[in-house]
């Protein structure tokens, strides 16, 4: 069986980043991807440098074509559900059962949002309900903004969000407001509504407003969530990594230069990383490239 020099596991802004440098390297590399990217539900990606408002599938689709063009990399489409290290490689098997082999890891498996449950969002999310407002606020153009409680982070984000628009922090029965969080508020001009939140109404994914348990309907031109998330992949936990604790949920424990706790084995993204957006994972995957570079060079001259 043939040996890579990396295997990449994720196939969107960080693994493509990473397997850019490798390639300019010319290292034998292989990228698994399920085609599931985590902003597949949000038509634009705003705020990404020279391509701002470009669709994230366009964005991939091009670096994907780019990469194509170095004879090194090889693509697999495919969902990698085991990883094993063996020593002197690591072995991953995927959901069709296929097997490679691959001297370093690269994880940039992202995460999973866990949306509320709540009437009418899962439909909307990415395109009326969102996460965040240096991505899609400027589009709201100063009108009314909801922010629904989840999380205690919620009021933090209600003070960010209201410098794109008339904000209303839904506390929702999720979070107690204390004196610190309502004179944040206050300085803030944020409006607090304390009526729990039953649905979500309008023509989906347009929404007109939020309708509260007392018969209340509010209009909204756009709602943001904090969400929490889990890592979409169990492979870093199967490996034995090490994770950190964040508000938004648990992300691999990696070094400056991207390595986990785990020898070889380097991750980036948003399953690596806090905060997240396209640049931010982009920047990340450069940054293990150079790491699993530099290691793989580190190897071959201690065995030259």
């Amino acid at each position: 069986m043939n040996t890579y020099d990396a295997i990449i596991i994720g196939g969107s802004f960080a693994g493509l980043s990473a397997a850019m440098q490798l390639a300019r390297a010319r290292r034998p590399i292989l990228i698994i991807d399920g085609g599931q990217p985590r902003n597949r539900f949000a038509a634009h990606s705003h705020g990404v440098f020279t391509h701002d408002g470009a669709p994230g599938n366009e964005l991939l689709e091009q670096a994907r074509a780019q990469l194509a063009a170095y004879p090194t990399v090889s693509f697999v489409s495919d969902y990698a559900t085991q990883a094993e290290d063996r020593g002197d490689h690591f072995s991953i098997r995927t959901e069709s059962g296929k097997t490679y082999a691959g001297k370093r890891l690269l994880l940039a498996t992202g995460l999973s949002d866990r949306l509320p449950d709540l009437a009418g969002l899962a439909e909307r999310w990415g395109k009326t309900v969102l996460h965040c407002p240096y991505c899609h606020g400027y589009e709201i153009n100063q009108g009314k903004i909801g922010v629904l409680a989840s999380v205690p982070m919620s009021v933090h984000q209600a003070s960010i969000v209201a410098d794109w628009g008339d904000v209303t922090l839904f506390t929702n029965g999720k979070i107690e407001l204390d004196d610190e969080a309502l004179n944040l508020l206050r300085k803030r001009k944020v409006q607090i509504e304390t009526t729990p939140v039953i649905s979500i109404e309008g023509a989906s994914p347009a929404l007109d407003g939020l309708r509260l348990a007392d018969g209340r309907k509010i209009q909204l031109d756009a709602l943001f969530v904090a969400v929490q998330a889990e890592q979409s992949s169990p492979l870093a936990a199967q490996l034995g990594c090490d994770f950190d604790e964040t508000p938004m949920g648990l992300i691999v424990r990696t070094s400056n230069v991207k390595l986990t706790s785990v020898t070889g084995v380097y991750a980036a993204g948003d399953a690596a990383r806090v905060p997240h957006n396209i640049t931010l994972a982009m920047a990340d995957g450069v940054m293990a490239a150079m790491g699993v570079h530099q290691s793989l060079i580190a190897a071959e001259v201690a065995h030259a």
